[in-house]
C-alpha cells in the first residue's frame, strides 16, 4: 500500500468515527403529535368503569363494616359515583401532564 491509499483509508475511518459522535437528529413535535401521544397515555391507564367498580367494592365493604345490608348498598352506590368521578379527574390530569411533557420535549 502506498502512503496515499493509507491516508485515504485513515481519512475514511476517522470520518466514520466522527459521524458516530454527532448527536441524533430530533424533529420538533407538533401539537397534534403530542395530543395523540397524551390521548394514548391517558387511555392506557384504565377506564372510568374500572374506577367505578373499584369504588363500588370499596364503598360496599365500608358500608358492610359500618352498618347492615342497606348501608352496604348505599356505600356501593356512593363508591361507584365517587370512583368514576375520581377516575375521570385522574384521566384529565394524566392527559394534561403527558401533553405538557411532550411539548417540552421530555
Amino acid at each position: 500500500m502506498t502512503w496515499r491509499s493509507k491516508a485515504r483509508t485513515l481519512l475514511l475511518i476517522s470520518g466514520a468515527a466522527m459521524l458516530t459522535l454527532l448527536p441524533p437528529v430530533v424533529h420538533a413535535r407538533s401539537a397534534a403529535d403530542c395530543a395523540a401521544e397524551a390521548d394514548y397515555v391517558s387511555r392506557s391507564r384504565g377506564t372510568m368503569v374500572g374506577g367505578a367498580a373499584r369504588g363500588a367494592v370499596r364503598g360496599a365493604a365500608f358500608g358492610a363494616i359500618v352498618g347492615n345490608r342497606k348501608s352496604a348498598r348505599r356505600g356501593a352506590a356512593l363508591g361507584a359515583v365517587v370512583g368514576g368521578a375520581r377516575r375521570a379527574n385522574e384521566r384529565n390530569y394524566i392527559y394534561s401532564r403527558a401533553y405538557e411533557d411532550c411539548m417540552r420535549g421530555y
